[in-house]
């Protein structure tokens, strides 16, 4: 079976990118063949089956330097597409690449997947509070969904919550992380020293983009007071932020004197280490289908706050590898204090964490994503 993935989101520095970039490596070594295609001036990883086409204009995103708003190569990626002959072809990203694929596809007469990484209706919502352009988002993914023979959720949450969506059939694949890439054993004081951090502290980690969608304004105003009660106790906390974003600024001027430290983008071995020099994760975001941040931090024995709305809350165990929280700041301050101010406790749930994450390995990830396209391919032959 040939799949065509085409994406646009490779070289950034986030879980959907990873997830891609973890399968072309995963299919290379199965010996299956997939063909990932992209545009961007962004590195990326020099693969066999990754093909980046040099985009015709590249732009940075507004708000968003880190991210690039593409004008690909249209007749090129077609021809690529006509030549490789997929019999499926997935598209990971509404936008310009996932363009090319979506009309690819049309041109080949060869069935659509695609997985629903990103809930940007939410995120318009959460970013602009505006009613119009939000439902006008939501027509926008209603219309690019439509010809999907299979729209794949992150979780069982948004698929149960994607019936808006039109698609001709909703499901869902395991999730799942290069585990072997994590572990208590990057552990290391050092690496936190370095960044300004203070020896012995108990120390909270958000690692993702620093934006509003994310709800980084929820988790600034609980780490402060949970801070100051924490102080009251004896107890010497701080929190680790890894990641670039608008609210970047802000933030390093509002948390500052609050026991912060802004470590910036990390990745491989670096992150490795930052998850597991911490003691717990904190993730409020209620606009992820999934947060893939939450399964390499119980990966490196960390216990996690995680929001109950959207997807974090299932791959983890309320109570036993961590906390799903009402998206309040009172719940989150209280969740704060109450872990890390009990450090036997932090490390109960850490070694709970650790022991669900083996769970979800990658390869069990890619089996049940590369079985929906191989479903697709016979349902098509058979219709055909």
């Amino acid at each position: 079976m040939r799949v065509m993935l085409f994406t646009d989101t490779l070289g950034d520095v986030n879980g959907v990118a990873r997830f891609i970039r973890n399968s072309a490596a995963c299919a290379l070594a199965r010996g299956e063949r997939l063909e990932v295609v992209t545009s961007t001036n962004f590195e990326i990883p020099e693969v066999a089956n990754i093909r980046n086409f040099e985009p015709v204009m590249a732009r940075p995103m507004p708000k968003y330097p880190n991210l690039e708003i593409v004008w690909p190569p249209r007749r090129e990626m077609m021809r690529a597409a006509r030549e490789f002959g997929p019999d499926v072809i997935h598209v990971s990203t509404p936008g310009s690449v996932g363009m090319v694929g979506r009309a690819a596809a049309r041109e080949l007469g060869v069935p659509l997947v695609g997985v629903y990484h990103t809930d940007f209706p939410a995120y318009i919502e959460r970013l602009f509070a505006h009613e119009t352009l939000t439902e006008v988002t939501a027509q926008t993914m209603r219309w690019f969904y439509r010809p999907f023979e299979v729209v794949l959720a992150r979780s069982r949450t948004y698929a149960a919550g994607l019936g808006w969506l039109g698609a001709k059939r909703l499901s869902t694949f395991r999730p799942g992380i290069m585990l072997e890439e994590f572990g208590p054993s990057h552990r290391s004081e050092e690496v936190i020293l370095s960044l300004g951090g203070s020896p012995g502290a108990v120390r909270a980690l958000f690692v993702g983009r620093v934006s509003v969608e994310k709800n980084t304004p929820l988790l600034e105003h609980a780490w402060v007071a949970a801070r100051h009660e924490l102080e009251k106790r004896g107890v010497r906390a701080e929190l680790v932020m890894v990641g670039d974003g608008p609210d970047l600024a802000r933030l390093k001027t509002t948390l500052a004197h609050q026991g912060v430290v802004f470590a910036g983008f990390r990745k491989g071995v670096e992150l490795a280490r930052l998850y597991a020099s911490c003691d717990l994760l904190v993730f409020p975001s209620v606009t992820d289908t999934l947060g893939q941040v939450v399964l390499e931090a119980q990966a490196s024995g960390l216990p996690v706050l995680v929001s109950t709305v959207g997807g974090p809350s299932e791959v983890m165990k309320h109570g036993e590898t961590g906390l799903a929280l009402a998206p309040v700041e009172a719940a989150w301050t209280r969740a704060l204090v109450e872990l890390m101010g009990e450090r036997g406790r932090l490390a109960a749930m850490g070694r709970a964490a650790l022991a669900n994450a083996a769970e979800y390995s990658f390869e069990h990830s890619f089996e049940d994503w590369w079985r929906v396209h191989r479903e697709v391919k016979e349902g098509a032959v058979r219709a055909g």
